[in-house]
């Protein structure tokens, strides 16, 4: 399987050769690209915590088995799905879409930038995982 630098490469090789593509294609492309993302990005926050996929996987009420498919880009999550695994490593959810680029990133609740993104610190592994309250909708 090639990987998604390889992927990437090959494809603005054949764009710099003329070879155009479709725009189902590109749309296509554009969202396996973010799937890749969004993998990408559940990955270092979930290293950067010394979790384990099992670990976020009960975290955020799914099975190791979805999180290793969403680490390697096998799916684009819902928004529900991201909200969700961002709980569960005690982060904040950044997506920047400009022009045709994306970036994603899982950042630390008190730091106010993506940039700022640090792994946990040792004390806070030892402690057990609280899921923070839900509020009841007030109607």
């Amino acid at each position: 399987m090639a990987s998604h630098a390889r992927w990437k490469l090959a494809r603005d090789e054949k764009v710099a050769r003329g070879i155009a593509e479709g725009p189902e294609v590109e749309r296509l492309r554009e969202e396996i690209s973010l799937a890749f993302d969004l993998g990408q990005a559940v990955y270092d926050r979930r290293v950067a915590l010394g979790l384990s996929q099992t670990e976020l996987a009960r975290r955020a009420g799914m099975t190791q088995p979805q999180v290793s498919k969403l680490e390697l880009g096998g799916t684009v999550p819902t928004v529900p799905l991201l909200a969700r695994l961002a709980r569960a490593m005690e982060a904040k959810f950044w997506m920047e879409l400009f022009g045709s680029s994306i970036r994603v990133t899982f950042t630390d609740l008190d730091n106010d930038t993506p940039e700022a993104s640090a792994p946990a610190s040792p004390e806070k592994e030892d402690e057990p995982y609280e899921a923070p309250a839900r509020q009841a909708a007030q109607g």
